[in-house]
């Protein structure tokens, strides 16, 4: 059989080559037809206003599905798992354009990488033709000050639903979740995760420290948590029962979201996609916001438009966290142990004489 020949995508005054156009990277469902190598690419571009709104001048990791999503497959969980089907991409693919920007970036293992860091829509367009379905960007900028990196301009509150939740149980607690922001002078934004969770993204001033941002997170949810019973913010599972948790540790260095008008890889090609929040409050179903739908929304405005123009202070967060009780909390697994930090062992499983006050095990 003859290969289909490349086809090319218009994408701000570029041209992108699209190889293997027909290639299914999600198969029809019920609710929404195939979805081509060909389509992606088309609806990257189409969405490329709202999409570089939150990519623009950021460190970039692609997630990248080069076979499409199919039932069964996953995706690498570290780089020794070299039998999955997708991989996050941390360092510039091969063959990357000329026009393609980067920016080096430094992991808390004190590794360095050049990262994609998109300047104009044909880069993510580009990235769409490597496979890449979802863009992973870091909390930060690049400017010419080289410490730019070091220093988030934004604070993200991802309320992930737990085991025996749903989206409408997120939903809900992301409208308390404004209130708080509201009482506090902040102003947030909310987007759907393109699965069964909220995001809700604030804008601040980029003058604190990753370790900053993480403990504003956790002030922020046990505020939540002690006016709605439904929220947590506890770290390990078997503690965090049918509740909402916000997931405080994707403010680390190296902790990545989902960008707004990113594919997510599920049936259907969902979005996560930026929502008012008079329309997250009515929203029955996340998946009909998808590869479809996504670019008429944006066509009718974007709910993230002014996004950047206000950049808060962390303070108000940051006296929560002082003042709340229960001191630091868990790291992810991958990081080394920090100041502070509680004992890396599950509740059910620990025993207390093997620890000392300081969370260090002792000898028995």
């Amino acid at each position: 059989m003859a290969r289909t020949p490349a086809a090319e995508v218009e994408a701000g005054g570029r041209v992108v080559r699209v190889s293997s156009p027909d290639r299914v990277v999600y198969e029809a469902t019920d609710r929404t037809p195939e979805v081509t190598k060909l389509m992606v690419a088309e609806y990257v571009a189409s969405v490329g206003e709202g999409l570089m709104r939150v990519l623009r001048d950021r460190p970039t990791a692609l997630e990248r599905w080069p076979s499409g999503v199919r039932e069964g497959m996953r995706l690498a969980t570290g780089p020794q798992d070299r039998d999955a089907d997708a991989f996050y991409q941390k360092r510039v693919p091969k063959g990357a354009p000329d026009y393609l920007e980067t920016v080096r970036i430094t992991f808390p293992s004190g590794r360095t990488a050049d990262e994609v860091c998109p300047s104009e829509v044909a880069v993510p367009v580009w990235c769409a033709q490597m496979g890449t379905l979802t863009f992973h960007p870091w909390p930060v900028r690049r400017t010419d000050d080289p410490a730019s990196l070091d220093h988030p301009d934004e604070l993200r509150l991802d309320l992930d639903p737990q085991p025996g939740t749903t989206f409408g149980d997120a939903a809900r607690v992301a409208g308390v979740a404004r209130e708080l922001l509201e009482e506090l002078g902040i102003r947030g934004f909310a987007k759907t995760s393109g699965n069964r969770g909220v995001h809700v993204f604030v804008r601040i001033e980029p003058r604190w420290e990753f370790t900053d941002v993480r403990h504003a997170a956790i002030g922020f949810g046990r505020e939540l948590a002690r006016r709605d019973d439904q929220v947590t913010v506890d770290w390990w599972k078997e503690e965090r029962g049918e509740r909402i948790f916000v997931d405080y540790n994707q403010n680390n260095r190296d902790r990545t979201i989902a960008s707004a008008w990113s594919l997510r890889p599920l049936p259907g090609a969902p979005v996560s996609t930026p929502v008012t929040w008079e329309e997250l409050a009515g929203l029955a179903d996340p998946r009909e916001l998808n590869l479809f739908t996504a670019p008429e929304r944006l066509a009718d405005g974007d709910p993230w438009a002014e996004v950047d123009d206000v950049a808060h202070s962390l303070e108000p967060l940051l006296a929560l966290w002082e003042t709340l009780p229960g001191g630091e909390l868990n790291f992810p697994p991958d990081y080394p142990k920090m100041p502070g930090e509680p004992p890396r062992v599950q509740p059910s499983k620990k025993v207390a004489s093997h620890w000392d006050a300081d969370g260090n095990r002792v000898e028995t």
